[in-house]
């Protein structure tokens, strides 16, 4: 009975002295990709309005991510030209390194510039001295070139982990996100069912993404959003709406001095 006794009693002590250790990594990783969650929609709809870029009630925000991309790019800045409409683009830190002339005609031509990142990844595992490190660079690298430093910050997918939060509160960059997206990414895209997907969602205050290159999506998709934008902005002004970047946009948030 001793001897039972002292191998239940060791094995006890075992089982509670290893599981709290084996919790670490995990609550590690849900403290790391929890505050994620604000990708849902819905959820930064009705929560945080401000993340989800829901401004004044008689305007849209209008963004564009993942460029500069010089094949493309300039097609929408005439597209814009043509519709007297200026927006706001999420650009990669690694395209405005290598596109420097694209970069710079995208606030030459009135367009305001945000940050979306150094490279378009997946942020699943905890990394924030990564975060901290590439955000700061690609922000200083939009500034050096443009002349301008940038404002708003879109991660890549609109993960927000704790890291990039984190990041973007060190870095002065406001994190928005989107109401309404045009699922342009798609191989199967076209202006059509941008449209379609963009009015789905869309409503006063709201904020529209779609993307002004193929750099992270299918080839060639790009040519739905360009395709659409002439009837999106149609919409909008037929909704008595007007259309524009974020910095008319009316979004609230906190604006801090970068750290050094």
């Amino acid at each position: 009975m001793r001897d039972g006794t002292g191998a239940w009693a060791r094995a006890g002590r075992a089982a509670y002295g290893v599981a709290p250790v084996a919790l670490v990594p995990a609550a590690a990783a849900l403290a790391h990709i929890g505050p994620a969650a604000t990708w849902l929609p819905g959820l930064r709809r009705r929560w945080l309005p401000a993340l989800a870029g829901q401004g004044r009630p008689d305007h849209v925000a209008l963004t564009f991510d993942d460029g500069p991309d010089p094949a493309s790019t300039p097609r929408f800045l005439d597209a814009l030209d043509a519709l007297g409409v200026r927006a706001t683009f999420f650009v990669l830190g690694e395209n405005v390194a290598r596109h420097p002339r694209t970069a710079r005609e995208l606030v030459a031509r009135g367009h305001e510039v945000g940050v979306h990142g150094w490279a378009h990844d997946r942020p699943w595992l905890p990394s924030p001295a990564r975060d901290a490190r590439e955000l700061v660079r690609a922000a200083r690298s939009v500034a050096e070139v443009t002349g301008h430093a940038p404002r708003w910050y879109r991660p890549p997918y609109g993960i927000l982990t704790s890291g990039r939060w984190a990041a973007a509160r060190r870095t002065g960059l406001r994190p928005v996100l989107w109401t309404a997206w045009g699922r342009d990414w798609r191989h199967d895209a076209t202006p059509a069912s941008v449209r379609a997907a963009v009015a789905a969602d869309l409503g006063p205050g709201g904020t529209i993404l779609l993307h002004d290159t193929d750099h992270a999506s299918a080839p060639g998709s790009w040519r739905a959003a360009l395709g659409a934008l002439p009837e999106l902005v149609a919409d909008c002004r037929a909704a008595g709406l007007a259309v524009g970047p974020l910095a008319a946009h009316g979004v609230g948030g906190f604006r801090r001095r970068p750290s050094r």
